[in-house]
């Protein structure tokens, strides 16, 4: 089974729009498990343009899927996942003020770096995964550095699904089956939607966990939360 972790980010962006509580986190949260969500995840960014620090500890006292907390492992970061022990760590090699993760790790040249990181999030007990690109040279890498998982960044598959999706999926495919042999889990986000995901689940049928936010969100506001949550487990299952 692929599980479906839901970024919750969006619903933030929405309630800091106006201020106030508005939609309410933790009943969104806690709404996404009841409509079938398998995991919640968050990316708390250093100047909390969605999910707040203290959204973090909030919902990690309500959440009871699998709680992923993405974020770039600075001290401020390290110290959040030790403090709350998610079930998993995604590693995001993005700076403050991008909009959006654009790129994965090179786990080459951050070798020694990614090593001591996940070191020392792995003997807070926090399983780990790192944001990544689909290259075999990258995904070696991964392995090396002791990651539990990675996570394939799929904004290249959504860009060139609608043009030859064959072609668009064929690293994406290759280097999970590499991750796969490997002893890598592998779970895959960024642009998933109704659109694409079924193919991508079909092409990687061991995949771990997709995690979708922006698309999800959007098609909720025409189906409603939970037929959109429904939709997207049928697409997976």
């Amino acid at each position: 089974m692929t599980k479906l972790s839901v970024n919750v980010n969006k619903f933030a962006t929405i309630r800091n729009a106006r201020g106030g509580n508005n939609p309410d986190l933790v009943k969104v949260a806690k709404d996404c498990e009841k409509f079938g969500a398998q995991g919640i995840t968050i990316h708390p960014r250093p100047d909390q343009r969605h999910i707040t620090t203290e959204d973090v500890y909030q919902l990690s006292e309500v959440v009871t899927s699998e709680f992923n907390i993405e974020g770039y492992p600075d001290e401020r970061f390290l110290k959040i996942i030790e403090e709350v022990k998610p079930a998993q760590a995604t590693l995001v090699p993005d700076p403050p003020d991008v909009l959006t993760s654009n790129a994965g790790w090179d786990t080459i040249s951050h070798a020694e770096f990614l090593e001591d990181v996940i070191q020392r999030i792995k003997a807070a007990g926090v399983r780990t995964s790192i944001f990544i690109d689909p290259i075999a040279e990258r995904i070696e890498g991964a392995a090396k550095v002791g990651t539990d998982r990675i996570e394939l960044y799929t904004e290249s598959l959504a860009t060139g699904y609608l043009k030859d999706r064959e072609m668009a999926v064929r690293p994406y495919a290759n280097t999970a089956r590499l991750a796969k042999d490997l002893g890598l889990g592998v779970n895959a986000g960024h642009d998933l939607d109704l659109v694409n995901l079924k193919f991508l689940k079909e092409q990687i049928p061991f995949m771990d966990e997709v995690s979708i936010g922006h698309a999800l969100v959007c098609d909720a506001l025409y189906y409603g939360l939970e037929n959109t949550i429904e939709l997207y487990r049928r697409e997976l299952e």
